[in-house]
């Protein structure tokens, strides 16, 4: 397998990208049924597009779509882990 520029990573150029063999992967592409994972650092690859995936926050399993601009990255990526910091001011000041 060559490496070609669209999957750059911080592995090695002669390793390739990281991902993960899906075995349900058509029957996810041709049923819309999403892929539970855990494979946060599964590099998402070009015949992905379209699917859906269940990926694992630590706590929740978080939908994500692959969308062409996602090619390259990291299926992690899309599901965060920490929640956003919300400042509310108090009754009493």
């Amino acid at each position: 397998m060559q490496p070609s520029l669209l999957l750059r990573s911080g592995r090695s150029a002669w390793k390739g990208p990281y991902f993960v063999a899906f075995p349900n992967l058509t029957k996810a592409l041709e049923d819309n049924v999403p892929i539970r994972t855990q494979a946060r650092s599964c590099t998402i690859l070009p015949n992905f597009v379209g699917i859906r995936f269940m990926v694992h926050n630590g706590r929740d399993y978080i939908p994500v779509t692959v969308t062409q601009d996602m090619i390259g990255h990291k299926l992690g990526e899309f599901a965060h882990t920490k929640k956003r910091f919300i400042y509310r001011m108090t009754k009493n000041k």
